[in-house]
């Protein structure tokens, strides 16, 4: 069995509306998170920036939360600005809902296989194993991890998913030989 990992290159960018400009997209490349206590409470935002006019947003990550509720390493995070807990709060999908934006994963991912697959015996099994949420349609994905065309993919590989559908779990599938 081949191993394929998808990987994140960078932070996807954000489907989010500038107030300002109308653009619909913002960076979270350097982001910080802004934290305001008001009494015991805690407040917490991540600043992202919108990528036309370099207007700075606020995504609401807790809202009037007890300092006690936090854990002490994650709190430290948000006070430094730890860069896995800027990755985690944004691709977290509860977060994305809340505060209505999506992500786009354009140019953000690249695919990790070994080219020395045709040395294996047919049929090849490959499995593919996702490191970040990156929601992409499997047959795309190994049309350009075997240079095939999608029609090949479509007549030559076998998978218990459906390859038109984006995925970001991991799976399988078998390469049959050409005939």
């Amino acid at each position: 069995m081949l191993p394929w990992v998808v990987r994140r290159t960078r932070l996807p960018l954000l489907s989010l509306r500038c107030v300002d400009c109308g653009s619909e997209s913002a960076i979270a490349g350097e982001s910080r998170f802004r934290v305001n206590a008001n009494g015991k409470l805690l407040h917490v935002w991540l600043l992202v920036r919108c990528v036309s006019c370099d207007r700075t947003n606020k995504l609401a990550v807790h809202e009037r939360a007890p300092v006690s509720s936090f854990d002490p390493a994650v709190l430290h995070g948000y006070h430094v600005n730890d860069p896995e807990l800027v990755a985690s709060r944004l691709l977290d999908p509860w977060l994305a809902r809340r505060n209505r934006y999506t992500l786009d994963w354009t140019g953000a991912w690249r695919l990790d296989a070994p080219s020395e697959w045709i040395d294996e015996g047919w049929p090849v099994q490959v499995r593919v194993a996702f490191e970040d949420p990156v929601p992409v349609r499997p047959g795309r994905l190994v049309a350009h991890g075997l240079g095939l065309s999608r029609n090949d993919v479509l007549r030559r590989v076998k998978c218990d998913i459906s390859l038109r559908r984006p995925t970001s779990a991991d799976f399988t599938f078998m390469v049959m030989a050409e005939r």
